[in-house]
């Protein structure tokens, strides 16, 4: 005895059997099997719109913006605006792309808004092209440190359930002239919830996207689509082959008698708070080297100095430039940077790596990475520490061209600093100075008080790693006039306000992650060369300085004369010979 045909299973050409209810029939046609594409957009967009903001609708609670039936129209609106956008854009790909792209960009969309919702959630941080930048250069460090069960059970519960439900899914795909015009009725539709939806609301969620410009970069997964977005466009902006600068460089005549070729080490700190350096006032004694070196008067800590950008992608690139934050934002070509001129001028130049790479800024100069050869002693399982960028160097230097060892050489040691979420990964067990420091990489499980003190013990293992540094150039005094600069790329936040991490848009990052350290150590003879003294750079070392002065300040302290140069935006101007 057979069953009715309502009731009988469907068997795909997967063989799979579906079993159809009363609540899908009215999504499909009775006489062909299967979901029509649209109605199974409509499903998972109203999913990622919901369950997958979860950020959003928290954010949008915390302002106190969902209470009451006001409230409540927002977050409808809101909701079904999302959901509307996301459905225009799979409409669009079953409109115009072959059909068996539907399942793969679903299931795409899913993992974005998986991953989007676990990092706004865990870190405090929002999504934009400069995030999206981050994430793809990241490295295996980075990425294992990212690694949690929390992460691995959001993804399961917001992408891979329901893309388990896709895949299992029988869809069906009209052909014709009929089924094209019904998916343009449908994309005409949800294109009218859309526009519709957010009409209602739109009072209501200007006044908040224009006061609290954060949210936009909630909205999931839009954000992540529009940053990637913005990172596949290729527009005028900064395009073109790369532009040459800074050609007409040359060096100055040095005030040495001693003759001898300067040596200039910068280290380029990462994810470095200015606030909890002490040598800058901290009420923790997290830099007593450094601090001993300033009672010797050969050094000198700027204590108002502000980064390019909140993230290693965007400061590093900015700061070795010589336009400044504003105009780096808004150029139009891309041109060499502060390593290229220093190589014009005649100077050897390094780039020493311990992090995930320079952002194109040594890309034409000497270089070398301390990743992926441990060295024992400076290295604990895959993880190398900063002083490992002083293992061999004098051998590093000695392989630079001779002739322009002979005019002097600058390097840089590109450190690991601070990086989170793992904080206690950055120090080695003696200079776990505070305690009990947090172990996880999910910052949330921990107090903030312990999150402070692993983070704080990556300060205290900087202090010995910059104190290293001053005693190995004073080991060169024989042959360079040495000297030492120290400037972080950005800073970082520790839950100050449910925030972790560092990554926000400029405009909207609160000043932990843009207040960095400067620190400038000069030895008697690159004193005598050049005319500067820690003392007389004292006087200006609480001015409000940035990195639109890095670039400008490194030529000057070389002496190194070019068309690009600005003598305002030098900080050892004014303290040179012959100022």
């Amino acid at each position: 005895m057979h069953a009715p045909e309502s009731r009988r299973s469907a068997r795909g050409q997967s063989g799979h059997v579906i079993l159809p209810s009363r609540w899908s029939m009215r999504w499909r046609n009775p006489s062909q099997p299967g979901w029509h594409p649209q109605a199974v957009s409509a499903v998972l967009c109203l999913w990622m719109a919901s369950v997958g903001n979860l950020a959003l609708w928290q954010a949008l609670h915390q302002l106190g913006s969902l209470q009451g039936t006001a409230g409540l129209r927002l977050a409808l609106g809101l909701g079904l605006g999302i959901a509307a956008l996301l459905g225009t854009l799979v409409s669009l790909l079953t409109l115009w792309a072959p059909r068996w792209l539907l399942k793969p960009v679903l299931t795409l969309l899913l993992l974005m808004a998986a991953f989007g919702s676990y990092f706004m959630q865990s870190y405090g941080i929002v999504i934009d092209a400069t995030m999206l930048t981050n994430a793809l250069q990241t490295d295996v460090r980075e990425v294992t440190d990212l690694l949690h069960w929390r992460l691995a059970l959001t993804v399961f519960g917001l992408a891979v359930v329901p893309a388990w439900w896709l895949w299992r899914l029988q869809v069906r795909y009209p052909q014709g002239f009929k089924a094209r015009l019904k998916n343009a009725l449908f994309l005409i539709a949800f294109i009218a919830v859309s526009v519709g939806a957010t009409g209602i609301i739109f009072q209501n969620l200007a006044g908040l996207m224009r006061n609290h410009t954060q949210l936009r970069y909630l909205i999931n997964p839009l954000n992540s689509v529009y940053a990637m977005g913005r990172l596949a466009k290729p527009s005028g902006n900064h395009a073109g082959p790369l532009q040459p600068l800074g050609e007409d460089a040359k060096l100055a005549a040095a005030n040495s008698p001693s003759a001898r070729p300067p040596l200039v080490v910068l280290v380029l700190g990462e994810t470095a708070r200015s606030g909890n350096f002490g040598l800058n006032g901290y009420t923790r004694n997290t830099t007593p080297l450094l601090q001993a070196q300033a009672r010797n008067g050969l050094m000198v800590s700027y204590t108002n100095a502000w980064s390019c950008g909140t993230s290693t992608a965007a400061s590093v690139p900015c700061m070795f430039s010589p336009l400044g934050r504003e105009a780096y934002g808004a150029r139009d070509t891309d041109t060499e940077g502060l390593l290229d001129v220093l190589q014009h001028a005649g100077l050897a130049v390094l780039w020493v790596d311990n992090q995930a790479g320079c952002k194109g800024v040594c890309d034409r100069v000497p270089s070398a990475s301390t990743t992926g050869v441990p060295v024992p002693g400076f290295c604990d399982g895959n993880e190398c520490f900063d002083a490992v960028m002083l293992h061999g160097l004098e051998q590093r230097i000695a392989a630079l061209p001779a002739a322009a060892r002979a005019k002097g050489v600058v390097v840089v040691l590109h450190q690991m600093g601070g990086h989170g979420p793992a904080y206690s990964h950055r120090s080695p067990a003696e200079f776990k100075k505070f305690g009990p420091e947090c172990l996880s990489s999910a910052l949330q499980e921990c107090s903030q008080e312990n999150i402070t003190n692993a983070y704080d013990n990556t300060i205290v293992y900087t202090d010995f790693l910059l104190n290293s540094v001053v005693q190995w150039l004073q080991t060169q005094s024989g042959q360079w006039d040495t000297a030492m600069q120290y400037v972080a790329d950005h800073g970082e936040s520790l839950g100050e306000n449910n925030i972790y991490l560092h990554g926000l848009p400029y405009a909207v990052a609160p000043d932990v992650q843009k207040h960095v350290p400067w620190i400038t150590w000069l030895s008697p003879a690159f004193t005598q060369r050049s005319g500067i003294t820690p003392a007389c750079l004292q006087h200006n070392a609480a001015a409000r300085i940035s990195h639109d002065n890095f670039f400008h300040s490194v030529l000057g302290l070389l002496g190194v004369q070019t068309a690009v140069y600005r003598p305002a935006l030098d900080l050892y101007r004014g303290c040179a010979a012959g100022a």
